[in-house]
């Protein structure tokens, strides 16, 4: 089944090979965070925000106008989420870190 599925999606399977670490840091974070870093409402949110303002400006004089509404955009939702209502708790994410210093510098 796995030699079927490398000579049907060769590019997949190589990505996949490529980038599995990424994949298991997903597992490293506290059990805490999953339920919200399984959802893409948060992703959706952000992109609605931007059809929003890009939709009030409607016509951009060239590219990179309208990548600096992005940018602005991208820049208050980024402040929003480190200060504003946290979805995932920093002080998780600190006390399992020192674990992993410990065992690190052993």
């Amino acid at each position: 089944m796995a030699g079927e599925m490398v000579g049907e999606y060769p590019k997949l399977c190589a990505w996949a090979e490529t980038n599995i670490e990424e994949t298991w840091t997903f597992y490293r974070l506290p059990l805490a965070h999953h339920k919200h870093l399984k959802s893409t409402n948060l992703l959706e949110r952000f992109n609605q925000e931007i059809k929003r303002r890009t939709l009030v400006v409607r016509i951009f004089p060239n590219e990179s106008s309208c990548l600096r509404l992005i940018r602005a955009v991208a820049s208050e939702q980024h402040e929003e989420w480190m200060e504003g209502s946290r979805h995932l708790n920093a002080d998780l994410l600190r006390e399992q870190i020192k674990p992993m210093k410990r065992t690190m510098m052993t």
